[in-house]
């Protein structure tokens, strides 16, 4: 018995065996189940015909229902043949065994940025493959920083932040210069990749917060607030952040591709031509990001992997990439279906693929969201004032220790083994 059929076992003992049962219910036909989450389970079997991927069947998920509904399946051996998985669950799903790792024909065939398929190796292995990808780059108001004597935002911290202080000094104090919503880690979790943190030590099994890099990071962040650049507020009390965008109340907003979309249907048309997308700013020039999105796996306990691994690779043809992208706003993952023409000649868009080009993957621990949760809970209270920036690196990491315990005994014992 092998450790990923023990913690199977163990998994169905802790799960609803009612809803196992469910699963283990359905039927198989010829073609191939893909479990897709989302908008892509929405938008893809209508691009299925005219790419060549006939033989697959889309069996929809919600994305509050898929984790779940993953381990589910593994605990009552009904996985499908291949699945879109988020990013932050492969460390999960490659513990309990569920993974085939990638063929390396497969992967031989494909042009993604480094950073996302290096997202999806687990200790040196390639356990799935990325489908599409997001990232976080600035979406700021155009008119404002010319205004303050810039055509688009400087990518070194010092200059960006001399920029954002004369917006805000020319707006009387009216205009923030950036918007940080302290419920949201990534901000915090950017700055710190810019700067070169590496979040956790000791092979994952310890924090590393109090690190030169993360505590320089931290202590840009917090300077932003303290400078008056940033307001002290969390996403709930921004009622409608695109009005507040349009009325000028911030100048730059980092977020994803998704929000391309909303600021073209949701800002007024006086307001179309007066935004638009830069990279982060970093130390000393562009900064990095992390890469998002999710990704493709074939499961170990499959009996078609071969013929899954076929599909997975006709997903990811440019082609196909682009038609899905068309279809759900998507960002292609691979290199190939940006050179195309069509993204890289739009202004908004481009931005994207060069922030993507300084991706960098974070750790591939399960216990990741617990981390980023209590990193950005601690940043917060420092900016309200109950730390400083040395004690609050300090509290992140005896947090961080204590989420952690588990795991350096697991790999105390393995040592011993």
């Amino acid at each position: 018995m092998g450790p990923g059929l023990s913690r199977r076992r163990l998994l169905a003992s802790t799960l609803a065996g009612s809803a196992a049962l469910a699963l283990g219910g359905c039927a198989r036909s010829d073609r191939l189940t893909f479990w897709a989450i989302g908008n892509e389970a929405a938008a893809l079997p209508a691009l299925l015909d005219s790419h060549n991927l006939g033989d697959l069947k889309v069996q929809p998920l919600p994305w509050s229902g898929a984790h779940q509904k993953l381990l589910t399946g593994f605990a009552g051996d009904a996985l499908p043949d291949l699945a879109q998985v988020g990013n932050s669950w492969l460390g999960e799903l490659d513990a309990i065994g569920a993974l085939a790792p990638v063929p390396d024909d497969v992967a031989a065939g494909i042009d993604p940025f480094p950073a996302v398929i290096e997202s999806n190796r687990i200790s040196g292995r390639l356990m799935a493959l990325p489908w599409y990808v997001d990232t976080r780059v600035q979406f700021y108001r155009s008119d404002l920083f010319a205004r303050a004597g810039y055509a688009a935002p400087p990518l070194e911290w010092q200059e960006w932040k001399r920029a954002l202080a004369r917006i805000r000094s020319q707006s009387g104090g009216e205009t923030y210069g950036v918007l940080l919503p302290l419920d949201e880690f990534e901000h915090l979790q950017t700055l710190a990749l810019s700067a070169g943190a590496d979040f956790l030590r000791d092979e994952g099994t310890r924090g590393a917060f109090a690190a030169p890099a993360f505590v320089e990071a931290l202590g840009f962040y917090k300077s932003l607030f303290d400078e008056g650049l940033a307001p002290i507020v969390t996403g709930a009390q921004i009622a409608n952040r695109w009005a507040e965008f349009a009325r000028g109340w911030f100048a730059a907003y980092p977020s994803g591709p998704w929000m391309i979309g909303e600021m073209r249907e949701r800002l007024p048309a006086a307001m179309q031509g007066k935004w638009a997308t830069a990279p982060n700013p970093g130390p000393s020039g562009i900064g990095a990001s992390a890469p998002g999105g999710s990704s493709l796996v074939v499961f170990a306990g499959g009996a078609r992997q071969r013929e899954a691994w076929n599909a997975v690779r006709r997903l990811l043809r440019p082609d196909a990439q682009l038609a899905l992208h068309h279809a759900t706003g998507d960002l292609p993952v691979m290199r190939s279906a940006w050179t195309r023409g069509e993204l890289a000649r739009d202004p908004v868009v481009a931005p994207f693929a060069r922030q993507l080009e300084r991706a960098r993957p974070l750790p591939k621990v399960p216990e990741w969201e617990r981390v980023v949760t209590e990193m950005q809970i601690v940043a917060d209270r420092m900016v309200r004032g109950e730390f400083t920036v040395r004690g609050a690196a300090r509290e992140m990491d005896l947090r961080v220790d204590r989420i952690l315990a588990k795991r350096r005994w697991m790999a105390t014992r393995d040592k011993r083994a």
